[in-house]
């Protein structure tokens, strides 16, 4: 276990952190005009677990393909597919359209499915609504996990046993939510102060979904990017060609 792959983990979980079932549905709960902080946690509590159990299942899945294909993808041909995985996901990243047409800011949601978790999420009275949100959020995002999936793939080649991975699977689940935690914890503690700025955050978060899915793109593209340039020695390269235009 290094450091740059823990400093890896940690910046993806934290951009996973910014998605909708992490950030935003968390959001509607502390906007609600009664703050239930059990129901929050149970779905936070969910969330992650649905997230982790995921993992897992993806995590032996890659193992499984890298104990086949292992020596393949340690050679420089996979690390050239993966550095122009990460290329494209960087560009389109950068280049997808974000900007929206402009719309009256009545400050209800944009999206009919986001409409219905918010009521769902502030008058739902029973645990089981809250978890049935959590797994609707989280099978929504599985097609757009791309954090995850990265995060998945550097816990599954690197030299760790199993418990090892778990470990640091379950801590990435536990950071995913970290920052809808702490907002929990500021909305307790300076309701009057907080409450504002979690209004403002909300109508943000919904208004600029699409650039935050653009910003994940351009975040993991550059991780590929910088993984695959790592292994393929482009930097030392580089560093050569410098050192003839020198002389």
């Amino acid at each position: 276990m290094t450091l740059e792959l823990l400093a890896t983990l940690g910046a993806l979980a934290l951009v996973d952190s910014l998605s909708i079932g992490t950030l935003l549905i968390p959001v509607f709960f502390l906007i609600a005009p009664r703050l239930r902080s059990g129901r929050m946690l149970v779905y936070l509590a969910a969330i992650s677990g649905f997230y982790f159990v995921v993992g897992i299942a993806l995590t032996l899945g890659a193992t499984t393909v890298l104990t086949t294909f292992g020596d393949w993808l340690d050679t420089p041909t996979a690390y050239g597919i993966q550095f122009a995985l990460g290329a494209a996901l960087l560009i389109t990243g950068i280049a997808m359209p974000t900007k929206k047409k402009d719309r009256p800011d009545d400050g209800s949601p944009r999206n009919g499915r986001l409409a219905r978790w918010r009521d769902h999420a502030m008058t739902g009275r029973r645990p089981t609504a809250v978890i049935s949100i959590a797994i609707a959020a989280g099978l929504m995002e599985l097609a757009t996990m791309v954090p995850y999936l990265a995060a998945v793939g550097q816990l599954s080649s690197a030299p760790l046993d199993t418990g090892s991975r778990l470990l640091l699977l379950a801590a990435y689940c536990v950071v995913m939510v970290l920052p809808a935690l702490v907002l929990l914890v500021l909305r307790l503690v300076a309701r009057r102060v907080v409450e504002p700025l979690l209004q403002r955050l909300a109508a943000w978060l919904e208004r600029t979904g699409a650039e935050t899915t653009a910003w994940i793109l351009a975040i993991v593209g550059f991780l590929l990017l910088r993984d695959a340039a790592g292994h393929l020695e482009i930097f030392e390269w580089l560093g050569t060609l410098d050192t003839l235009d020198d002389r």
